[in-house]
């Protein structure tokens, strides 16, 4: 039988080492966790029972969500050209230069190809999220307008996968309506039920935030999307009701980045296998400098874009 308090410490423990790394080497601690998990997944067999693969999910979607609180929805209708341009490059080019090499120089099958495009050209608004708000980018007009442009290319992923593999049911029909209709009665609904039930001890502040972004979470995993697409959609249509409301976001960025987050990121070190074959390794290094390169492609559109 599982020792869910064994398991937990190990999670906790390679978080706390994380965050001591991360302070000592003075690194964003995101991209410790993650690395923590490269090294220990393939140094030891760390137990990933279902609980901890739902902290992590529960980690990246509140994440996104207050990523999209962060936005400066005056700064965002000030540059929403520049934010959709850099966005929508962001995506298209790595996407296109990543399924031809695949396609032509590696010799994959064409499904193969496009599947590598949309991964290497997917952004994690969590990640870069929480590199920023440790260097306090994310305070800035410019890390307002990458926020918001990451959000593009990440929507440019998940209409990539719809159109090419899954396509759009009844199920993503409905998903759309309710989210929308969510959307639109959702501010003025949550300044009222903050103003009858905020400052409480008992923080139902926090639990009605949960609860709608559970609830759309769910109606985006019937439908085959991701949670954090509505998620960041959420905290954008919020982000003028958390404006007056700076210490709610505090407390609940200090819950994620306690007890969340580490999951979400450790997690995603796992998946890394380092004792992959060598063919596959070249693949990886392909993909890195694809990624690389993709960064460039970011500082160079901010740079005509005038930010």
């Amino acid at each position: 039988m599982e020792n869910i308090y064994f398991v937990a410490a190990i999670w906790i423990g390679l978080a706390l080492l994380a965050s001591l790394v991360s302070i000592r080497l003075g690194i964003s601690v995101a991209l410790i966790e993650i690395m923590v998990g490269v090294v220990a997944g393939n140094v030891f067999t760390i137990p990933e029972p279902e609980w901890v693969v739902f902290l992590a999910s529960i980690g990246a979607v509140a994440l996104t969500f207050l990523a999209g609180v962060d936005i400066d929805t005056e700064v965002l209708r000030n540059k929403l050209a520049e934010t959709l341009l850099i966005g929508f490059l962001s995506f298209l080019l790595p996407f296109l230069g990543a399924a031809a090499w695949a396609y032509w120089a590696v010799g994959w099958n064409p499904d193969d190809s496009l599947i590598a495009g949309i991964a290497l050209s997917a952004t994690s608004v969590a990640v870069v999220y929480a590199v920023m708000v440790e260097t306090g980018l994310n305070r800035s007009e410019l890390g307002k307008v990458i926020l918001a442009a990451c959000f593009v290319a990440d929507l440019g992923t998940v209409a990539a996968l719809g159109l090419i593999f899954a396509g759009f049911g009844i199920e993503m029909v409905v998903f759309i309506g309710a989210t929308a209709a969510t959307l639109v009665v959702l501010p003025r609904f949550t300044r009222w039920f903050f103003r009858r039930y905020g400052e409480r001890v008992s923080e139902p502040e926090l639990k009605y935030l949960l609860f709608i972004l559970l609830g759309l979470g769910a109606l985006a995993s019937i439908a085959g999307s991701e949670a954090v697409l509505p998620a960041y959609l959420a905290g954008l249509v919020l982000a003028d009701t958390f404006q007056s409301r700076e210490e709610l976001a505090r407390r609940m960025r200090t819950i994620a980045f306690t007890f969340l987050t580490p999951f979400y990121f450790i997690r995603a070190g796992l998946f890394v296998s380092i004792g992959a074959r060598p063919r596959r390794r070249i693949r990886v290094v392909r993909g890195v400098l694809l990624c690389q390169g993709r960064r460039q492609v970011h500082r160079g559109h901010a740079r005509h874009a005038g930010l």
